[in-house]
């Protein structure tokens, strides 16, 4: 019984996560916000994974610093669409 509740409670999570990311799509920002989250359910499932499997920790480690590159990567196009255009709307930026 626990080990199921280990399993669905992240699950349940991640997708809660991509429902907010799929039906908020008019600011970039809670977009990130909302990526974010579903990044840190993922490494909350990895960590599961590797504490059941009994791996080692280094593998979190890697997925980390990689979530943590996204998130920098994020904040820098949301700051420069905010420098050019004046917010974070989607329907004021234009692609063309």
């Amino acid at each position: 019984m626990l080990m199921m509740f280990y399993w669905s409670l992240p699950c349940f999570l991640f997708l809660m996560g991509v429902f907010v990311f799929v039906s908020n799509r008019k600011h970039l920002l809670s977009m990130l916000l909302s990526l974010e989250y579903i990044v840190l359910n993922l490494f909350f499932l990895l960590y599961i994974y590797l504490n059941l499997m009994e791996y080692l920790s280094f593998f979190s480690m890697m997925f980390l610093t990689f979530s943590v590159c996204e998130g920098a990567l994020g904040l820098s196009i949301l700051v420069s669409m905010i420098r050019t255009h004046g917010n974070d709307y989607f329907q004021s930026f234009n692609v063309l």
